[in-house]
């Protein structure tokens, strides 16, 4: 497995800019939008219970894990950027990811944050 496969994010060309943080070094939030949100929930394949078990008694990563949430991160993010450019902006601020298990037949990833049109100062 490559290092894309236990990474995400945003790619150098975006037209919607998400950070984690409440301002933009060289930007003004001209208009807040509001909450957006991306939410997927990922179930596990049989197959890979059963590895992630055995592994987990003998200890170490659970590679195929990761991955899957890796790619179930993506996509919220991906989700929360479609929902925000799709309401007229341009930014993302205070972006977060919120994990929970859901009903024990799966992992809900939800990507949030506050949508905003940003120009340069």
């Amino acid at each position: 497995m490559g290092l894309e496969d236990f990474g995400g994010g945003q790619g150098p060309q975006s037209d919607v800019l998400v950070v984690t943080t409440n301002d933009v070094p060289g930007y003004r939030v001209e208009r807040v939008i509001g909450e957006v949100f991306g939410l997927t929930v990922r179930s596990r394949h049989l197959g890979s219970q059963i590895g992630a078990g055995l592994k987990s008694m003998i200890g170490g990563e659970l590679k195929g894990l990761t991955k899957t949430l890796v790619q179930t991160r993506n996509q919220a993010m991906e989700r929360l950027v479609e929902q925000a450019r799709a309401r007229g902006a341009n930014g993302v601020l205070a972006f977060r990811f919120d994990v929970t298990e859901a009903a024990d037949v799966g992992t809900e990833v939800c990507a949030y944050g506050t949508a905003v049109v940003l120009t340069r100062e």
